[in-house]
């Protein structure tokens, strides 16, 4: 499974679900503790500020960044959980897990996988940058950037809640 959450609730949530992988996807001087479970060379740490256009003083997501990322979802064994957050769970993580159900499940319609996620999360928010590069690399031909756009801004909250991203359970 792959569990979505905060930086907060992340070191608890590792615990609980006993994940062996985590993708940090947070801003480049944000400090994340990797939990002494997961071993260094299953941590992706993606530096990056959650922003769709670029702005002075602010590191957008790069498309180098969202292939390792596409990269270390497909080298996943899937035996044990992986744990992907950023800051709140709602906007780079939620866009992460997307990314990676439609790349693990390359045949499953983008708008079924949208509305998934917004039933597991009504806040997702998923970072249409992201989104969008992914499409690209992933060959879904704005299908997966449309999707998002159909499914809308989440709810507002402060935090997301923790979820479990459907159609990723084990290999």
């Amino acid at each position: 499974m792959l569990y979505v959450c905060s930086l907060a609730k992340m070191p608890g949530l590792v615990e609980e679900v006993g994940a062996r992988h985590l993708v940090s996807v947070i801003n480049s001087d944000m400090a994340v503790q990797r939990p002494a479970c997961i071993r260094e060379e299953n941590h992706l740490f993606l530096g990056m500020n959650d922003i769709v256009v670029s702005m002075p003083g602010f590191e957008r997501g790069s498309q180098q960044q969202v292939s390792k990322l596409i990269s270390f979802f497909r080298n996943w064994d899937r035996e044990h959980p992986l744990v992907l957050h950023c800051w709140a769970g709602v906007s780079r993580s939620t866009a992460s897990a997307y990314i990676a159900s439609c790349a693990l499940n390359p045949t499953m319609d983008e708008d079924r996988i949208a509305q998934d996620l917004r039933a597991a999360s009504p806040s997702a928010t998923p970072n249409q940058w992201l989104v969008a590069l992914a499409d690209d690399m992933l060959n879904r031909d704005g299908r997966m950037v449309a999707a998002i756009e159909r499914i809308g801004r989440g709810a507002n909250c402060y935090e997301g809640d923790v979820f479990a991203m459907p159609h990723i359970g084990p290999a």
